[in-house]
């Protein structure tokens, strides 16, 4: 049996790349990621430092890990290092040596990390741009939250991923109306362009996240096709919002970024939006489109459930303060 005293924590070496696939697919079966995934999201990431990234042992044999990042890279030019902010992005405990004070030790060395680099607020999962989950998903792993919050991690919030089936997928004849009346007083919907690139990563810049102009700008650089984002142009040829699939991680049924600005929310601009997307991915032969992260009781979480998508996991954000 394994004993508190014979855990040893160390930070990653060169060839550990294993060790840590091993580990998150035993740890997380629902989740497991390749080595290409672990290379771009982990490995190349800016901010990436072996010294928070971490590896417990028992005796001869790995039997957990842990990622604590802070920012030595701002997000964007619209952006800071938040200096204050650390994150603890992934964790797990092989499942014969949980509750034997692994995670502890783990989590002991994690926040010593991010308190010895000045970072005094912790959230669990969060960070940008390479997070793989917006919190814990408590269904598939009640241990983890029940981990954090005796270790006096707090709930913040919760989100949802949801996905809607486009098998068969058409715009309703009351979206084709509003997009009519909408066109009728000037409003026009149209692929992103060269015309509007600057628009696009500038309206983002001022009303939405850096996260999401840092992924417009990343579709740019990897190419993604023109036509998979929708732009809504006010009658003055002003941007007023967007939708977008394929912008994330080179999944291609991923939809996301989408937003509207706050001025024009209740025109029904969202709704042509998504429903135009929708359409776009389905005659391109997607069967499935799915998202990360939103509030299901919010504006944006309606009008996904009135388009028809289906909560498919839920997330609960916990942070503490150091």
């Amino acid at each position: 049996m394994a004993h508190r005293a014979q855990i040893t924590v160390r930070p990653f070496n060169t060839g550990d790349e294993h060790v840590m696939l091993t580990l998150w697919r035993a740890s997380m079966p629902s989740d497991g990621i390749d080595s290409d995934i672990l290379s771009i999201k982990v490995l190349a990431d800016p901010n990436f430092d072996p010294e928070g990234c971490l590896i417990a042992r028992v005796e001869d044999q790995a039997v957990g890990f842990a990622l604590a990042l802070g920012r030595k890279m701002v997000l964007g030019p619209e952006a800071d290092l938040e200096p204050d902010s650390g994150w603890i992005t992934v964790f797990g405990v092989a499942p014969g040596f949980r509750r034997r004070g692994v995670g502890s030790a783990l989590f002991d060395r994690a926040e010593g990390f991010l308190r010895e680099h000045g970072h005094r607020h912790i959230e669990v999962s969060t960070y940008a741009p390479n997070y793989f989950w917006p919190g814990v998903d408590s269904d598939r792993y009640p241990d983890a939250q029940k981990f954090l919050q005796a270790r006096g991690y707090r709930r913040l919030y919760s989100a949802v991923s949801m996905d809607k089936n486009l098998v068969g997928f058409s715009i309703p004849p009351e979206v084709l109306e509003v997009k009519r009346q909408r066109e009728a007083e000037g409003y026009r919907f149209t692929y992103l362009s060269p015309r509007y690139l600057r628009a696009l990563i500038e309206f983002n810049q001022r009303v939405f996240y850096p996260d999401w102009t840092r992924a417009i700008r990343e579709s740019i650089l990897r190419r993604v096709p023109w036509d998979h984002t929708w732009l809504a142009l006010a009658p003055d040829d002003t941007l007023c919002g967007f939708a977008q699939f394929g912008a994330y991680d080179y999944v291609p049924d991923r939809f996301g970024p989408f937003g509207v600005d706050d001025t024009r929310r209740g025109t029904g601009l969202g709704k042509v939006l998504l429903n135009l997307t929708l359409e776009n991915m389905a005659t391109r032969g997607f069967h499935n489109a799915w998202f990360l992260w939103t509030g299901e009781k919010t504006p944006a979480g309606y009008l996904y459930q009135r388009t028809g998508f289906q909560v498919t996991r839920r997330f609960e954000i916990f942070a503490r303060d150091l």
